[in-house]
């Protein structure tokens, strides 16, 4: 379930990256946040993230040039 959205598109690196990090920092673990981006390199940036940060990377899918992250805030 899908507690907050954020809407990157627009925005290239590092921006929905630090604007990811706020978002999650409003959320309780276990929370999931759905995050919206039209960055090419978000996969891999959104990857590292979430391995160096401990949340989980849940899904991720690409539809056109719109790529969409859910990652679940831990601890």
């Amino acid at each position: 379930m899908i507690t907050k959205t954020l809407d990157a598109r627009g925005l290239n690196c590092p921006l929905p990256i630090l604007k990811a990090k706020q978002a999650l920092g409003q959320l309780e673990p276990g929370q999931v946040l759905e995050v919206l981006c039209s960055d090419p390199g978000s996969l891999e940036d959104f990857g590292a993230f979430c391995r160096t940060t401990g949340n989980a990377l849940l899904s991720h899918e690409r539809d056109g040039d719109l790529f969409r992250y859910h990652i679940e805030r831990r601890g």
